[in-house]
């Protein structure tokens, strides 16, 4: 099912909500990453096209009159980042009247809007069974998000998502820039392995965990008939007591723990989100008291 999370209101949200972060917590997505191969000097590097909103104090103008075009001086404390962004497009991502899947987009758009207002490139793609889609690509500049971002609308939530399998056979690059699984992780798919995977190429991952208002605290009692929300031909009978509720938190305790332990283990990040929190709870506060933004 499509949900349409992208629309002027919402850009207006983010726009107020990336002119608090800069003023707060700045540089933290920056495209003036300071290198760590090769210091903090300002020794010139390398070019790139110049695009809107660069500082204009950095174009060489020698190279504008050999070659017609404009160009950007970069040095070698400045990186140019590629935040890559996964969306788990499986049909438990529908739980919870939608709002799982409808945050996992609201939240793909912020973090996409947080790099590119720092000149960092950004891809988006949506993990459906095995396959690994791109739904935006290289996106760099806001006139290129203003273009682009509306069609995180078209994502289908539907089927299962294998991640590990999506993503190991992409090419992810190496060191430059950060990436976001955004996930309610409730699967018996392995994903893991990807995660040491990304770490292992040196990017830093954050496994942003989504679950509804009603999987955190299930207030559910009695004789109850549940779907499988993964696999629609699996069902279950079961009268819910006190008991069987206390089970239920103990394993959902479990599933969160410990994909917070994998991410600790590496050197990453693990953040739980409910579907019900705001952009604002979810960037000044959570991300904050995690670690995740400073």
């Amino acid at each position: 099912m499509k949900i349409q999370a992208i629309n002027e209101e919402f850009l207006q949200q983010i726009e107020t909500l990336q002119m608090l972060v800069k003023h707060n917590v700045a540089g933290l997505f920056g495209g003036n990453h300071q290198s760590k191969t090769f210091g903090s000097s300002c020794e010139f590097s390398d070019f790139r096209d110049y695009m809107a909103g660069d500082d204009i104090t950095k174009i060489d103008w020698n190279a504008y009159a050999r070659f017609d075009k404009l160009y950007l001086k970069l040095y070698l404390d400045e990186r140019q980042m590629h935040t890559k962004i996964y969306i788990d497009a499986s049909r438990s991502m529908e739980y919870g009247n939608s709002k799982k899947g409808e945050q996992a987009i609201k939240l793909a758009a912020a973090l996409a809007y947080l790099s590119v207002c720092e000149m960092d490139k950004v891809s988006i793609y949506v993990i459906r069974e095995k396959e690994l889609i791109e739904v935006i690509g290289g996106m760099v500049g806001k006139e290129a998000f203003i273009s682009n971002i509306h069609k995180l609308n078209d994502i289908e939530f539907g089927g299962d998502s294998y991640i590990t399998d999506a993503i190991l056979p992409t090419n992810v690059g190496f060191g430059d820039g950060m990436s976001f699984l955004i996930s309610d992780f409730l699967t018996d798919n392995d994903y893991d392995r990807v995660i040491d995977h990304l770490a292992g190429k040196k990017r830093h991952v954050v496994c942003m965990q989504i679950l509804s208002r009603e999987e955190l605290n299930p207030l559910v009692r009695g004789k109850m008939h549940f779907f499988d929300s993964e696999d629609v031909n699996r069902t279950y009978r079961k009268h819910i007591d006190k008991e069987i509720a206390k089970a239920y938190k103990a394993a959902l305790n479990y599933v969160t723990d410990r994909i917070k332990s994998i991410c600790a283990s590496r050197g990453n990040d693990y953040m739980l989100i409910s579907s019900e929190e705001s952009l604002g709870q979810i960037f000044f506060g959570k991300m904050i008291e995690e670690g995740v933004l400073k």
